[in-house]
């Protein structure tokens, strides 16, 4: 597909669906998140192709909570081999993906490359933070979801 931003994504297997921001890096390199509050959008990591684009689109969102759907990926981890992520692009085509892979990362062992590195077809990350610890009050490892393109409509 060419090139066009995502505008919204949906997980019908979630029942989730959202809008979606741009971010990038930020002065220090390091990749900037989307807002924290409640409720707050995914993003798009504007460094990464656009969905259906060849190469790993990469988006970010946040848990937010860890009893209900207030966070754009909460219950993340839930996904399975099979299911369908779509996201709807600026150009009004939607980008459709099915899911292949999830895997859990503790947040100092974050494979960068083989999360972001390009693929020779297009395929989609999902990342959002897991691993909540009582005792240190942090999510201490990353979820990343693998999908690759299925296919476009309009």
């Amino acid at each position: 597909m060419p090139s066009s931003q995502p505008a919204r994504f949906s997980i019908p297997a979630l029942d989730r669906q959202a809008k979606i921001i741009k971010t990038g890096l930020r002065d220090d390199r390091t990749l900037e998140v989307p807002p924290e509050h409640e409720g707050a959008p995914a993003s798009w990591f504007k460094g990464s192709p656009t969905p259906g684009e060849v190469g790993a689109s990469v988006l970010l969102g946040h848990v937010n909570s860890l009893a209900d759907e207030s966070g754009v990926f909460y219950n993340l981890e839930k996904l399975g081999n099979g299911d369908k992520i779509s996201v709807t692009r600026e150009d009004g085509t939607t980008a459709n993906f099915k899911v292949y892979k999830s895997e859990l990362y503790p947040k100092d062992e974050f494979p960068t490359k083989a999360v972001y590195y390009p693929t020779d077809r297009p395929e989609l990350r999902l990342i959002t933070c897991d691993g909540f610890t009582e005792t240190s009050g942090e999510f201490e490892k990353n979820l990343v979801i693998y999908a690759k393109f299925t296919g476009s409509s309009s």
